[in-house]
């Protein structure tokens, strides 16, 4: 009777609780079908540059402080400005009050003393200055505040929907925020910019050297010094945030973006970030198809100063496939705008190549002009009339 008993008690208990269901369904990308290669880090991504295709992904859009991290969206807005010749490397920028106030990481620049933009960048890019951010953005947007404003901005237009922003630095706030995920993304669209990487990759440089307050900068990323090919881009700590870090690294012309936020150490934030470099450079290669700025075809246009104008991709473009892998058919199709208006500036969008691998859409990269474009003044229309009529 007790043996009864027992039987329809487990008969019961397996009918009235609930069963896990595993899915036979194949992984949708590779990054799903690999272990964890951040296994001391609350949240990471790892993407290759040209292209963005995820190789792993833990917990990528989870909300966390992202601490100096922040300092890469900084940088991008400073790489900006000095594209679009808002500001130059050689001007002198007069540090303010409140710039030389910000704690933290700082190179301890004194209220009214001048230095350079090229100085103030590299002190960001190398020391994490939380003084140098703040003075780099009251020049660029006339206040912190304004310059943050342009940051969320930025976030948006970019589609980061998990990233808000409430000063450069990363220091800690309430409402300040990101994800491995948009970490990634920016870093991407900072990398634009190549020529960043000549002060994230620097271990170590002074500045005011020779004079009495040289200080010496000394990179917070440890990994440019001792793994191949890192060249950037930044780290982070608070309290909060734990050990954060956005790496970059290329070897063999494919360039990575790692990034880990929420490790308990730096050996265990290091140990992560190589762990996903070594999976991407030991089994992905990338082809370059076009660089950033090749000119991929040419835009006629009439009444334009200039009737010829080169078409360039905003950035380089290239397919990435794994090591070995021989079924590829890619193939490029341009796509050029019809309904342009004059005058164009440098870096418009005026068109799209979209590339393509045995017909499947791998990427779509803006095309834009590698110079301002000017309406044709009545000269040269006049000029350009009479030409024809001769011929």
């Amino acid at each position: 009777m007790k043996r009864f008993v027992l039987l329809v008690s487990v008969i019961f208990t397996i009918l009235v609780t609930p069963l896990t269901v595993f899915s036979e369904e194949e992984p949708e990308n590779d990054a799903e079908q690999e272990l964890n290669l951040a296994p001391d880090s609350q949240s990471a991504m790892l993407i290759e540059r040209d292209t963005g295709k995820v190789l792993f992904d833990k917990n990528s859009h989870e909300k966390l402080p992202p601490a100096s991290m922040t300092k890469v969206m900084t940088l991008l807005l400073i790489m900006e400005a000095l594209d679009e010749e808002k500001i130059t490397k050689e001007e002198t920028i007069r540090v303010s009050e409140r710039a030389a106030s910000m704690g933290g990481s700082q190179v301890f620049l004194e209220t009214g003393e001048e230095m350079t933009v090229e100085d103030l960048l590299k002190a960001v890019a190398v020391a994490s200055a939380n003084d140098a951010s703040v003075a780099l953005a009251e020049r660029i947007a006339g206040s912190e505040k304004a310059f943050v404003e342009q940051m969320n901005e930025k976030a948006k237009a970019l589609d980061l929907e998990n990233t808000q922003f409430q000063n450069t630095t990363g220091l800690p706030a309430e409402d300040h925020y990101s994800t491995s995920h948009d970490m990634a993304i920016m870093a991407k669209e900072l990398l634009k910019y190549e020529s960043v990487t000549e002060y994230t990759s620097l271990y170590e440089d002074y500045l005011r050297e020779g004079e009495e307050d040289e200080f010496w900068l000394v990179n917070t990323n440890k990994l440019v010094n001792s793994y191949p090919g890192v060249d950037g881009l930044k780290t982070g700590y608070t309290n909060e945030a734990k050990y954060c870090l956005t790496a970059t690294g290329e070897q063999d012309d494919m360039r990575v973006i790692a990034v880990v936020m929420g490790a308990d150490t730096t050996k265990e934030r290091n140990g992560d970030i190589t762990n996903m470099l070594d999976y991407a450079f030991n089994h992905f290669e990338t082809e370059n198809l076009y660089d950033k700025g090749e000119a991929i075809t040419t835009l006629e246009l009439l009444k334009a100063e200039e009737e010829s104008v080169n078409v360039v991709p905003s950035e380089s473009i290239s397919t990435i496939h794994r090591i070995g892998d021989e079924d590829k058919d890619v193939t490029t199709e341009v796509n050029m705008h019809s309904d342009l208006d004059l005058p164009i500036n440098k870096g418009d969008q005026v068109g799209e190549l979209i590339v393509k691998d045995n017909g499947t859409t791998l990427s779509k990269t803006s095309l834009v002009v590698d110079h301002d474009v000017q309406t044709a003044s009545y000269i040269t229309l006049l000029k350009r009339t009479m030409q024809k009529m001769v011929k």
